[in-house]
Order: structure tokens, then C-alpha cells, then sequence
């Protein structure tokens, strides 16, 4: 099970470093003038290809972690998996409203400053500290 453990926490790392950076790329676009077409579309491209890649590590870290609850599934009464599970769901969310944050961008729809954006890259490291914290400490 340490290999499994060891697995999770590198996907999980990896797919929250995509996390981390894809708001800062909506913080690039949400500055980029409309006439610069060519930035824009750079940037776009990236955002694309991150989140794709983000998508793919996403996949293996929520497998490994389910089948490490899974073997583990007498402890599911504490109360701090309930939070990190939820917190996990959160963090899908997250995941996915960026995807529809992309798609506004795309559709030049996007009507957030990059004030907003900055504020937003928070909320990843936020959800990944209170689930390492949750993970590691257990307080309750």
C-alpha cells in the first residue's frame, strides 16, 4: 500500500500544479488587449493543453485515493475524512469550473478582471492546505 500512497501523492501534486498555474494563464488572458489576437491564441493554446494534461492527472490521483479509502474503509468514520472528502469534491469543482472559465475566453465572454482571477488562484492553494493539513494532522 506504500507504493499506492506514494502514486496518490504524485498525482495529486502534479494535477494541483496545474491547479496552481491554470488561473495565472485566465490572469494573463483577462490583461491581454483585443487587438492582440496572437497573444491571446498563445495563450489560449496553453490553457488548453494544461488543462487537458490536468485532466489526465486528476484521473489516476482520484483512483488511488479511492482505493486507498477503499482499503482502509473501517476508518471512514472520523470525521476528518468527511471533510476532506468533501474538500475533494470541491477541488473537482474547481477543476471543472476552470474548464468553464476556458470556455468563456474562447467565446470572448469573459467579464472578470484579472483582479478576480488572482483572488481565484487562492482557492486551490486554500483547498490544498486545509487537505494536507486534514490528511497529516487528523484533528478530529
Amino acid at each position: 500500500m506504500l507504493w499506492i500512497k506514494a502514486f496518490h501523492i504524485v498525482f495529486v501534486a502534479s494535477w494541483f500544479a496545474g491547479l496552481f498555474y491554470m488561473p495565472r494563464i485566465f490572469v494573463n488572458l483577462a490583461m491581454v488587449p483585443t487587438e492582440s489576437h496572437a497573444e491571446r491564441e498563445r495563450l489560449l493554446l496553453m490553457a488548453h493543453k494544461l488543462y487537458r494534461f490536468m485532466s489526465l492527472l486528476m484521473i489516476p490521483a482520484l483512483a488511488l485515493g479511492a482505493w486507498l479509502w477503499m482499503d482502509n474503509f473501517s476508518g471512514f468514520n472520523r470525521g476528518w475524512l468527511h471533510l476532506k472528502l468533501a474538500l475533494v469534491i470541491g477541488v473537482i469543482g474547481y477543476h471543472h469550473f476552470c474548464k468553464s472559465i476556458l470556455r468563456s475566453f474562447e467565446l470572448l465572454a469573459n467579464r472578470r478582471s484579472h483582479r478576480w482571477f488572482r483572488i481565484f488562484n487562492e482557492m486551490s492553494v486554500l483547498l490544498f492546505a486545509a487537505i494536507v493539513i486534514l490528511v497529516v494532522v487528523k484533528p478530529f
